[in-house]
């Protein structure tokens, strides 16, 4: 068996699509089931390298499993001797999305380059990373997110560097939580109904 083969589109012909049917990462930032579902990467170019356990997906590269969505311009897959992976994403930006477990919200995320650990069960976006959950946002260098617990950590740096934060400070933005459905503002309360008094005994009669 050769250590590396390659496999590439013709030019001028339509796009082709590297369809892969491989055990990438376990990892789920929330969506349980999606560890269990198979997973399918669609490039315009592939090469595998057997000896060093290494797949490598480019040009437009697409990868689904479950709800998880990464959109990147490549994606490199390492196995190692035990069958744990780590999937590496890059792009300007690469961007991940993934169902949050048992609710109808969305964890969005995206970064210059986006690492999968399986074994460790973390995601790490890197450089001008950004994580939406729900409505709130958070902005960094780096973004540590614990899979199993939604857990995450932002850490400032040079790549989140802007105009509006020469600094590079990390910066996040928390909705307030929307207030039940039943409420209505300026109302308030109906009162109680008033309880009638219990009617006073009779006086006793005047001994003769």
């Amino acid at each position: 068996m050769t250590p590396a083969h390659t496999r590439s589109g013709r030019p001028n012909a339509l796009r082709a699509a590297a369809l892969a049917l491989i055990l990438l990462p376990a990892a789920a930032l929330a969506e349980k089931a999606d560890k269990d579902k198979p997973t399918q990467i669609e490039a315009n170019r592939m090469s595998s390298d057997d000896a060093r356990r290494m797949s490598i997906f480019e040009g437009n590269v697409v990868l689904t499993k479950g709800t998880i969505r990464i959109v990147a311009d490549r994606i490199i897959v390492r196995q190692d001797v035990d069958g744990f992976q780590i999937s590496t994403a890059t792009g300007a930006p690469a961007k991940f999305r993934q169902k949050r477990e048992g609710k109808e919200e969305w964890i969005e995320g995206e970064g210059m380059r986006i690492e999968i650990d399986d074994k460790a069960e973390k995601v790490e976006l890197r450089e001008r990373a950004v994580l939406i959950r729900d409505k709130d946002e958070v902005r960094g260098d780096i973004i540590d997110v614990d899979t199993r617990s939604e857990f995450f950590t932002v850490t400032s740096g040079k790549s989140a560097v802007t105009s509006a934060n020469p600094q590079g400070r990390v910066r996040a933005v928390i909705q307030p939580k929307n207030k039940p459905e039943d409420a209505v503002p300026g109302t308030s309360p109906a009162a109680a109904p008033a309880v009638p008094a219990a009617p006073s005994a009779p006086s006793a009669a005047p001994r003769k």
